[in-house]
């Protein structure tokens, strides 16, 4: 069996801690075994580990989730990375791709997809395991976990039944889509079941589905036509088009955190970086990654969350609203972690003779280290203001600590590496300061090394 982990999305509902790089699912709130904090996709990851089920698992995501990944799960991780953002029908038909091209899976080999925003127990997994044998032993096009409803959603989608079965498998009948308050009390009377994105199938299934449309199947040719894919969910596309699918019903915890009212009853603090609530303040939580304190006075159950993208303040019944407010709203990601670490921005201004300047402030993790790579369209200062490593400019090493400055003009090559946590504060000046503004020399600190031979100078530089 093998399992794909969907990871995509923006998760603009958790704004402003959430945006197109770091979406919900990479957010660390959640409490962990050890009393830190954890991301979503870092608890799935553990719990996958603990059910022996993460070796055979791949990540689907896109271009700008890929550093982040690395960042939390390690480098090792394996991922199909989507050439653009489409819907989980599309990604999850190049997963299979992969699957049957690159990795030489059988066409006969179960398949579970899993969403990596899901709140569950380890014993979740437990029930995922079973949809191989539940999906072989009744010859279904597709399986899937139904979740016991614990009250009315209007939110989540539902597994309809053929009847009112009693039995832990079921054979679905029909679905249905955020239905009203009322709808939601009669489906549940029937026996519906919450539908929690899990979904289990024969690979040859979905690889026949491709061919049937005339698309490619293997991975690299599709990867090129990916534009030609419908976006669309799987949901619509396969699921609900499927001649037989059954599914297995699950009556434990579970819960789908896509909003600050289902994410703060699972953080792990009520203020959570530099800040304090008042003791008349009931079911509000504050999360404060800026550098001065924020003080809630006589607020309750409203969240108060503030980052470098921005400040909320909200009723947590109304915070989803807020992914409506932000649809005009157009700005650059102010905060992002990277695999080697991360950099927030601390200021840009643009003039009016048109030269742009941005400042950031950047960390590396020990032993990681930014590529050795060009800028065509900016100059760069960087001040380094704690840490040692190594900077390679220019084609030379030299030692760096804190204290250290240098210029980097146009067109020269360069990267650092860290021997300690290492920060710096870069100053990017030109006409347009653009994060595609990159050409990337060399990934490793190894080939750095390696090129600049015979060219180190361990001598630091002003």
């Amino acid at each position: 069996m093998k399992l794909i982990l969907l990871s995509g999305g923006s998760g603009k509902r958790l704004w402003p801690l959430s945006n197109n790089f770091r979406s919900k699912q990479f957010l660390k709130l959640l409490k962990n075994d050890h009393g830190g904090r954890e991301s979503m996709i870092q608890r799935v990851w553990g719990q996958l580990k603990v059910r022996d089920l993460a070796k055979s698992t791949i990540i689907s995501t896109n271009k700008s989730q890929v550093n982040i990944i690395q960042s939390q799960l390690g480098e090792s991780v394996e991922m199909i990375v989507e050439p653009e953002r489409r819907d989980t029908y599309p990604a999850i038909a190049l997963a299979a791709a992969y699957l049957a091209s690159v990795k030489q899976v059988g066409l006969n080999e179960v398949v579970v997809v899993v969403p990596v925003d899901s709140y569950v127990n380890s014993r979740f997994f437990d029930l995922v395991k079973e949809l191989e044998d539940a999906l072989t032993a009744t010859e279904a096009n597709l399986a899937l976990v139904g979740v016991m409803p614990t009250y009315p959603s209007e939110r989540h989608g539902y597994i309809v039944p053929e009847s009112n079965q009693e039995h832990r498998l079921v054979k679905v009948g029909s679905f249905r889509e955020k239905p009203t308050r009322e709808q939601a009390l009669k489906l549940i009377a029937e026996g519906a079941l919450w539908n929690c994105g899990v979904f289990a199938f024969k690979l040859g299934y979905v690889i026949s589905k491709l061919e049937k449309h005339n698309l490619p199947v293997d991975y690299k040719s599709l990867k090129d036509e990916y534009s030609a894919l419908p976006k669309i969910s799987f949901d619509y596309e396969v699921v609900e088009k499927a001649r037989k699918v059954i599914a297995l019903r699950y009556e434990g915890e579970w819960k789908d955190i896509g909003t600050w009212k289902t994410l703060s009853d699972e953080i792990s603090a009520p203020v959570i970086g530099n800040g304090v609530l008042s003791g008349d303040c009931e079911g509000t939580h504050l999360i404060n990654e800026l550098g001065i304190p924020i003080i809630v006075l006589g607020l309750s159950n409203t969240i108060v969350a503030a980052s470098p993208d921005g400040i909320l303040v909200s009723d947590k019944e109304t915070s989803p609203k807020v992914k409506d407010l932000l649809k005009e709203t157009i700005q650059r990601p102010m905060f992002e972690e990277r695999r080697w670490g991360w950099y927030r921005v601390l200021d840009y201004v643009k003039y009016e003779n048109g030269q742009e300047v941005l400042t950031k402030r950047i960390g590396i993790t020990a032993g990681k280290n930014l590529s050795y790579q060009v800028h065509y369209k900016r100059s760069e200062i960087w001040s380094i203001t704690n840490g040692e490593g190594e900077l390679a400019l220019d084609d030379a090493i030299f030692r760096v600590k804190p204290g250290d400055v240098f210029r980097i003009p146009i067109g020269v090559r360069h990267g650092i590496w860290a021997s300690t946590d290492l920060e710096f504060i870069e100053v990017q000046s030109g006409r347009q300061l653009i994060e595609e503004d990159i050409t990337r020399i060399y990934m490793t600190w190894e080939e750095v090394k390696g090129h600049c031979k015979g060219r180190l100078n361990l001598d630091a530089i002003n």
